[in-house]
């Protein structure tokens, strides 16, 4: 950092002596400072210390990073290298100071302060280091904010409030020579507490007692009570300034003496170093790869079976939004899963745009139109839809059924479930289970641990970090993550980190905790998971895993069929009319009733159409109790006959007409006869068709005309939806196009605002920060000068959109109220309305070079 320039005054002043690569990785890794672009280096210097943007920057440091900034912040304001070292490593002979641990602080250290240097934290040459004003006030130890260094005020700030007369006796007890005043008595103290030996030579004859005091107070924290009547080893120590009066009744261990008890480290287990992703467990690839892709064949299977359950309609939307607790239950048992589970593929079916609200009158939840499209893809290509949006989604499946600050339960598919930064951690996590070899499985333990290396400030040991919040409520669980959850560290990251290892496993993102060979090709995407390609290859590496789609079924003779894995989608949808789901697993068993084939009947089909649908599906024979059933359900079926009287039935045998009348079951219908073959009910159409058929017969509905009509279920679907946007975690980061122009334009402007002026009337300096001011016939003589002389102009300049601004300019041309300029701030020729300019100064001739 040193050379020959001089040191910078002030950050504004290092940012102008950066290049350009600089300056676009402080914008690429602080991106609020973008938002609006700088007008010049001063404005982003002043930006990059304001307490919003430096909270941000400081709650992304890792914990190395983050204790080098704490030690500047008790450091001398400037700190030479040398003391920042001292104040990391300690003192070489300090006898608790791992040698190996010295070493690795001493070769981290550059790369820590660089990386301060980088996000604007830390500037001046290495032996004038400064921390930024505002990151100084954040970090430095106070009675109300404490450190995680441990340390107390220095015996200046501790001494502030005593009286001259006291400081002099403790001078006199410490052995010191009388100074002849408080500044030189606060300085004498000082002196004496950072001079190594002399302190260790005060301290030989202190008390034990004294000693044990100084060694609870010594790593923090630095404050302790006494009382009116100290003790005798306290008021040794009182009496020698080793501890000093805060208030009435408070003492402090000041911060110099602190350091020589310390043997100069500024914390008392420096983290040079991430922890490390043991033990790790080696598993077989292949192993770990089939898992995951029987994980999400199951998936998949998850949410098809939510989509039929809502097929006709979902469950209503509460008043406040969301699933109500009774209707998560019924999903979660119709799924055959745990409340929290069900709410997991709620929310991933929900992120990825297949269901959501219809936004009716009476409001309720149902598949949108996007469902038909997604379940019309290969199953590979399914999965890697439902990766990805789990990938970006923000809202947090973990959280349902938790409290929020207000005290609300948070329900599934309802509000309030976005947290900004789940997408990160989820990558991070799975980056995480990346960096080992494949088939590597790593504790989640180790997975936190270094999570919380690389975001201390967000985790739960520096829960009274600046603009940290915790969490409300109860952390929920997913089944066995669970007591995971309960027992971890309840921060926010740490539960998204747990919900994310189970979430992936569930998903199959995971096999046996290792990361499967398909989501390391999906990981390429990076964070934004838009890489086409990489979600092509994600597929592709799934494809062969997953079980192919069958088109046979096994006919028995117990009226079941089975499919000895997943169907084609036609012959799937197929069977789901025919017969009903009764068991799955490896395999699914179909069970036909006279119920489903009536019902595959009323959807138009012929006791001959099943016949040979069944023929052509099955690799074994009709079984003949399932021809049986059909011929006799569809002989019985539309021999009944219901139409909309109030309701009618009509039939051509009177005898069954008089057997349904002679029929208690009958009673709640109210029928009477009309005609020897017509009986009318009180009761609706689709309430007469229903009581019949469960007093065992099988009526068919007919129209106003007497047709038999053709019933069938009719799915109901939302309009077109958008899957929820995530909620961003901050300003997006700038790509490298914007970039190149935020720092062009930075550039431009700052040349505009520092450039110097020539002396003379057309120079008369505005206030600071003011565009500068001429007559409309000085600024056309100076312009027209200008551009005879192919000198450079400094403008204030006021656009269509009333934006004023301040360039540098080489006039051209002059013409009809026009000057046409090579724009310095642009760096291109334009074209410029001269009423629109405010004024103008010549500038010295090599300032705009």
């Amino acid at each position: 950092m040193s050379g020959s320039n001089p040191s910078p005054r002030t950050l504004a002043e290092e940012l102008r002596n950066r290049p350009d690569v600089d300056l676009s990785a402080l914008l690429r890794s602080r991106p609020d400072l973008l938002n609006p672009v700088p007008g010049d280096l001063t404005q982003l210097a002043t930006r990059a210390g304001t307490r919003a943007s430096v909270v941000r920057a400081v709650e992304r440091l890792d914990a190395f990073a983050l204790q080098t900034a704490e030690a500047l912040a008790v450091a001398p304001d400037p700190c030479p290298y040398a003391t920042l070292a001292g104040l990391m490593t300690g003192d070489e002979d300090a006898a608790d100071t791992d040698p190996q641990l010295r070493a690795a602080v001493a070769d981290r250290l550059p790369e820590a302060l660089a990386t301060l240097r980088a996000q604007a934290l830390v500037w001046g040459p290495d032996d004038r280091l400064r921390l930024v004003r505002t990151a100084r006030e954040l970090l430095t130890p106070s009675a109300t904010h404490p450190s995680p260094t441990g340390l107390g005020p220095t015996v200046a700030e501790a001494a502030a409030g005593m009286s001259p007369g006291r400081l002099q006796e403790i001078l006199a007890t410490a052995g010191l020579p009388a100074t002849p005043d408080p500044v030189t008595a606060v300085a004498a103290l000082t002196s004496l507490f950072e001079d190594r030996a002399a302190m260790a030579t005060l301290l030989d004859d202190a008390p034990a007692e004294s000693l044990a005091v100084l060694d609870r107070l010594v790593w923090g924290p630095p404050y302790g009570s006494v009382t009116a009547q100290p003790a005798p080893h306290l008021r040794w120590l009182l009496d020698r300034g080793v501890l000093l009066p805060v208030g009435a009744r408070n003492v402090v261990l000041p911060r110099e003496a602190a350091l020589h008890l310390r043997a100069g480290r500024a914390h008392r287990a420096p983290e040079p170093q991430p922890p490390a992703l043991a033990p790790a467990t080696a598993r077989d690839p292949e192993m770990v790869d089939r898992t995951a892709a029987g994980q999400a064949f199951t998936a998949l299977d998850t949410i098809e079976e939510l989509l039929k359950e809502w097929d006709l309609g979902g469950p209503p939307v509460l008043r406040a939004g969301g699933l109500s607790v009774r209707d998560l239950k019924r999903t979660a048992t119709a799924l055959d899963t745990g409340v929290h589970t069900a709410a997991f593929w709620l929310e991933l079916a929900y992120a990825a745009g297949l269901v959501a609200s219809d936004g009716e009158a009476d409001e309720q939840y149902a598949p949108t139109p996007a469902a038909e499209d997604w379940r019309q893809l290969p199953a590979e290509e399914r999965w890697v839809r439902l990766a990805t949006a789990w990938l970006a989604a923000t809202r947090t499946a973990g959280l349902v059924g938790t409290a929020d600050t207000k005290g609300r339960t948070l329900a599934a598919l309802g509000p309030h479930l976005d947290r900004s930064p789940a997408p990160e951690v989820r990558h991070r996590v799975l980056a995480l289970l990346g960096s080992v070899p494949p088939g590597t499985a790593v504790p989640q333990d180790a997975v936190l641990a270094r999570l919380r290396w690389e975001r201390p400030l967000r985790a739960a040991d520096r829960a009274a970090a600046p603009g940290s919040a915790p969490e409300n409520g109860r952390a929920a669980d997913h089944n066995a993550a669970g007591n995971a959850a309960h027992t971890a560290p309840q921060d926010l990251r740490s539960r998204i980190a747990l919900w994310s290892l189970h979430e992936a496993e569930l998903l199959g993102l995971t096999g046996r905790g290792a990361l499967a060979g398909h989501t390391r090709a999906l990981l390429e995407a990076g964070p934004d998971s838009d890489d086409e390609k990489a979600r092509r290859a994600a597929a592709a590496a799934l494809a062969p895993l997953l079980p192919a789609p069958l088109d046979h079924v096994l006919l028995q003779a117990d009226l079941t069929a089975v499919a000895p894995g997943p169907l084609e989608r036609p012959l799937a949808d197929a069977l789901d009319v025919l017969a009903d789901v009764e068991s799955k697993g490896g395999a699914t068993v179909y069970r036909f009733t006279p119920g489903s084939v009536r019902r595959a009947l009323d959807a138009g089909r012929s006791a001959t159409d099943i016949q040979a649908f069944l023929t052509a599906h099955s690799r074994t024979p009709v079984p003949q109790p399932l021809a049986y059933l059909i011929d006799d359900v569809a002989r019985r079926h539309g021999q009944l006959r219901v139409g909309a009287a109030s309701a009618y039935v009509r039939c051509d045998d009177d005898a069954l007409l008089n057997e349904i009348l002679a029929d208690r079951r009958a009673d709640g219908l109210r029928l009477r006869r009309l005609a020897p073959t017509v009986l009318a009910a009180q009761a609706a159409p689709d309430a007469l068709l229903e009581g019949l058929r469960t007093m065992g017969y099988a009526p068919a509905a007919e129209s106003a005309e007497g047709d038999v009509v053709i019933t069938r279920a009719d799915a109901h679907r939302t309009p077109p939806r958008t899957a929820p946007a995530p909620v961003p975690d901050g300003p997006p980061p700038p790509d490298a196009t914007l970039l190149e122009a935020a720092v062009r334009a930075i550039r431009a402007g700052d040349l505009a605002a520092t450039a110097e002026r020539k002396p003379g009337p057309a120079a008369a300096a505005p206030a600071p920060g003011r565009l500068p001011r001429t007559t409309s016939a000085e600024t056309l003589a100076t312009v027209q000068a200008a551009a005879l002389t192919n000198s450079a102009l400094w403008i204030g300049y006021v656009n269509a959109d009333g934006a004023a601004s301040q360039r540098v300019i080489a006039p051209v041309r002059v013409e009809g109220g026009f000057v046409t300029a090579y724009d310095h701030t642009a760096d291109e020729v334009r074209t410029y309305a001269l009423h629109r300019i405010t004024g103008v100064a010549e500038l010295a001739d090599d300032a705009a070079s």
